[in-house]
C-alpha cells in the first residue's frame, strides 16, 4: 500500500512538472528538453523553446524528470550539445553573468 501511494505521489509530481513544461512550450512556440542528474537534489530539466528562450526545472529524481518530459510530449535529448545547444539565445544579462563568474563577480 505504501509503495502504491509513493508511486502515485511521484506520478502527481511528474504531472505537475509536465504542466509547467507545457506552459513553457506554449509560450515559446514549442520546446525540447534535456534531463541531467544533479545528485541528491534530483534532476534538472533544461528546456529550450523554438524561439531560443530557455529555462529549467528541478525534479526530485531522474525518473520523475524523464516521466515529466514524456508526459509533456516534448523531444528529450540525451546531451546538451550540438544543434540543441545552438538553439539557445542569450542576451546581455547572461553574458554579464558569465563574465562575472569568470572574473570572480
Amino acid at each position: 500500500m505504501a509503495d502504491t501511494k509513493a508511486l502515485e505521489k511521484l506520478d502527481r509530481t511528474a504531472a505537475k512538472l509536465a504542466k509547467r513544461i507545457g506552459t513553457f512550450a506554449k509560450a515559446h512556440g514549442g520546446a525540447e528538453g534535456q534531463v541531467a542528474y544533479i545528485g541528491q537534489r534530483g534532476a534538472r530539466i533544461v528546456l529550450v523553446g523554438e524561439d531560443g528562450g530557455w529555462g529549467d526545472l528541478v525534479a526530485p529524481s531522474y525518473d520523475v524528470a524523464v516521466l515529466a518530459v514524456e508526459k509533456a510530449g516534448i523531444t528529450r535529448h540525451e546531451e546538451f550539445d550540438g544543434e540543441f545547444a545552438a538553439k539557445v539565445e542569450t542576451g546581455p544579462y547572461e553574458w554579464k553573468r558569465m563574465a562575472g563568474i569568470q572574473i570572480g563577480g
